[in-house]
């Protein structure tokens, strides 16, 4: 696995854009996050259809057209410097065949930011468009919102991503050793569903893997990893680094679950890296060169996330 193209970072002055792949916004949450953003001397602009909410499936932000349309216009837009999704929710996985990947591959590398549900869309990013993508809070989140550690940090990472190239975790070695490899991951019923699609890579071989996921229960955990394995999907990953499981059950039987199924990988596996659905989460980049030092519990970039 190569390390994927790194986007500009951005100046005092850039214009984001805040789309909605996925499920509906709360107007409230939105301009308090707007509010966050131009207090970073950023001007934000909202895609058209982020207040929209499906006229049959309430769990998604209008239509799958408008919202694939959403966040093709904006990244093609020259004018805008980075594509923040304003939260997750269900529906990523109904717009990326939507998308004119052709197109928003002319339109040249710029950075996207989300999480969990979009963790299809930073597959389909890697594979699509071989661009770096940041896992990080969203613009309408109430971690993005509420959280100064979880600003602080996204923010360095957008304007001084070289002040931010060491993640440190809150837990110890779940396996030990040191890895290395390139970044990449995300939600892990996400990348369980998106197995077998066109968008989603054929292997996490190569790669640090990060996995977290929200309220799901073990047994539904187990299903996931064990079909991640049985797919063949975790041939050759270097290391695996574990971040919140908010809403899983209880703690102790997801540490044993996750010692379970990883456990028999041979390779370091670190807990509590802090990134997800958690307060104060880090932004970790997908698609950058680095080392897992499970004992330690370090994940160090070879580069900025950003150029």
């Amino acid at each position: 696995m190569k390390p994927l193209v790194r986007p500009s970072r951005l100046a005092p002055g850039a214009r984001v854009a805040v789309v909605a792949p996925s499920g509906p916004v709360p107007e409230e949450r939105l301009q308090a996050g707007l509010d966050v953003l131009r207090g970073w001397d950023l001007d934000p602009v909202v895609a058209p259809h982020v207040l929209d909410r499906d006229g049959t499936f309430a769990y998604l932000a209008g239509s799958d057209a408008d919202r694939a349309a959403d966040l093709q216009s904006a990244w093609c837009d020259p004018s805008v410097d980075a594509v923040l999704c304003a939260r997750g929710g269900y529906g990523a996985q109904r717009t990326v065949d939507l998308l004119d990947w052709a197109a928003m591959r002319a339109a040249g590398p710029k950075v996207f930011v989300g999480f969990s549900d979009i963790t299809a869309l930073h597959e389909a990013f890697a594979t699509r468009l071989g661009l770096v993508t940041l896992h990080g809070p969203m613009a309408a989140g109430i971690d993005f919102i509420k959280n100064a550690r979880a600003q602080e940090h996204l923010r360095a990472t957008l304007f001084a991503p070289e002040s931010v190239r060491t993640l440190v975790s809150d837990g110890a070695a779940l396996v030990p050793g040191r890895a290395r490899g390139v970044t990449l991951g995300g939600c892990l019923s996400l990348l369980a569903a998106e197995l077998g699609t066109p968008h989603a890579r054929p292997s996490a071989g190569g790669g640090l893997l990060c996995l977290e996921d929200v309220g799901e229960e073990t047994y539904r955990l187990d299903r996931y990893l064990t079909q991640l394995l049985r797919a063949g999907w975790l041939d050759g990953v270097r290391g695996v680094l574990l971040g919140s499981w908010t809403g899983c059950e209880d703690a102790a039987r997801v540490r044993a679950l996750l010692a379970d199924r990883l456990g028999g990988l041979g390779v370091p596996v670190a807990e509590e890296f802090g990134f997800g659905h958690c307060d104060g989460a880090w932004t970790v980049p997908f698609g950058v060169a680095a080392e897992l030092d499970a004992d330690r519990g370090t994940l160090t970039l070879d580069q900025p996330a950003l150029r």
